[in-house]
């Protein structure tokens, strides 16, 4: 096991580029830690708040602590005590948190099967640990079990489980009351302006700063990137972390959809990664947590900084949008496995168009850990915060406590070795801790120009 690096003097300055989860979570912690008292607090984003474009920023995310993994299951658990505290001043409160249940499956035999039992055991164990009532967790034994809990007249799966102690919270929402939270401090600065490149020493040892589009310049004693999606632009991640794009499409129902399906439980297939989400607002939230689209881009290697010799253009894979591409829709292969997907999971729901489409972009990492560490080359003076691999949001309330935790070098035990700098790089970030679906290796044009759409191998 790899060793913390002794935690550095508290900087006169600290500057954190990215307002989203991790970016702003990292800012109140820090605004309210004696031993940054004295440190001037800037957090820098390329968008005003709340980023359209951004992960963190989205009609709803599933909150639960539903993993095969018992350090991140009871680390969600302790986030969804907070989710659940519902006067109006709290997180949970005035609709940004709702606990309608989720139903996690998946087809035997395929992936996601292993996640979903393994998960199962871990949300039992933590439910007797907690003191939660037997009945809270359901196995689901086959497909009609699981088509009469959802209620819809549908399902997905073969096998898995029903967890009432899950639901979700309006994303948007959630940014806006964290946004408050840190306002409310009177220590953070606010800027928006987009980073082009870290600044470096001169003996190119030390992260001075960035420098930004208009081509001024922003100093800081200590630098955090919590860039998501957009971190490779900015520091070589190759072998660590990739930016995949995920597909979201809304259906617009009526009142009586409304009312019918307002009630139900969230339902996510693990082997195909298609879900749907309980409706607000009258409108209907399908999605996959797939292996996603990546979208190669050609860039001049942002590590190549002076002294040291490395390639000087790689090529990574980075986020489009509809900042960058206003027109953006989503891929055939996207709109068919979505559609598929209401089919199966809402059959007596008419078919209509979306009302609104997104490519959501996750920064993977091939295990699915966060990337929670001091960079190794920089003397301390660059912290990455980066690596949510499309389930970060739900730590919204506790992300940022563990996140200055490890800045203080004290990074909780369970998760010293899972957040740390990886020196061994994988030919190919692909994430395989179980919980992705659909496809692998799909890029994002060359999806947009087929014509034909793929048969999947993946039952709904």
């Amino acid at each position: 096991m790899s060793s913390s690096p002794a935690s550095p003097p508290s900087p006169k300055s600290a500057l954190i580029v990215g307002s989203g989860v991790f970016g702003l979570s990292t800012a109140l912690a820090l605004s309210t830690r004696p031993s940054f008292a004295t440190t001037t607090i800037t957090v820098l984003d390329r968008l005003p708040f709340p980023a359209h474009d951004a992960s963190s920023v989205d009609s709803s995310r599933i909150i639960r602590a539903d993993y095969a993994d018992p350090a991140y299951a009871g680390l969600a658990s302790k986030a969804q005590s907070i989710w659940r505290q519902t006067e109006p001043s709290q997180l949970g409160g005035e609709g940004r948190y709702s606990e309608s249940g989720l139903v996690l499956v998946a087809d035997t035999g395929n992936g996601g099967e292993h996640y979903v039992r393994e998960s199962y055991s871990n949300v039992v164990a933590l439910n007797k640990r907690n003191g939660v009532a037997d009945n809270s967790v359901t196995e689901l034994p086959s497909k009609e079990a699981i088509a009469k809990t959802v209620g819809t007249g549908g399902g997905s799966g073969d096998w898995g489980y029903i967890n009432r102690c899950s639901g979700w919270a309006d994303a948007e929402a959630g940014m806006k009351w964290l946004r408050a939270q840190v306002d409310a401090t009177k220590r953070v600065t606010f800027k928006t302006a987009e980073v082009i490149s870290l600044l470096y020493s001169p003996s190119g040892d030390k992260v001075t700063g960035v420098r930004l589009k208009n081509n001024t310049i922003l100093e800081a004693d200590f630098t955090i990137l919590a860039t998501g999606a957009w971190t490779p632009s900015l520091i070589d991640l190759r072998g660590r972390s990739q930016a995949t794009g995920q597909v979201i499409g809304y259906i617009p129902l009526t009142d009586a959809e409304q009312e019918k399906l307002g009630s139900m439980p969230m339902l996510l297939n693990m082997s195909t990664g298609m879900f749907i989400i309980p409706p607000r607002n009258n409108v209907l939230k399908v999605a996959r947590h797939g292996y996603g689209y990546t979208n190669p881009v050609a860039i001049s290697n942002p590590s190549s900084s002076p002294g040291k010799q490395e390639e000087k253009e790689i090529i990574v894979s980075l986020p489009a949008t509809t900042h960058n591409h206003p027109d953006l829709t989503l891929p055939p292969e996207a709109q068919s496995a979505m559609k598929h997907a209401l089919q199966s999971m809402l059959p007596t729901l008419p078919a209509r168009p979306f009302s609104a489409t997104k490519i959501c972009w996750y920064t993977d990492t091939p295990t699915a850990d966060f990337i929670i560490t001091y960079h190794p080359n920089y003397n301390k003076s660059l912290f990455l915060a980066t690596g949510g691999s499309g389930h970060g949001y739900k730590f919204l309330p506790v992300i940022g406590d563990c996140i200055a935790d490890c800045i203080e070098s004290r990074c909780p035990p369970e998760f010293r070795e899972k957040w740390r700098w990886r020196e061994n790089v994988v030919d190919n970030v692909v994430t395989e801790d179980g919980s992705r679906g659909g496809r692998r290796g799909m890029v994002l044009w060359d999806e947009m120009a087929r014509t034909h759409v793929p048969s999947t191998s993946s039952k709904i």
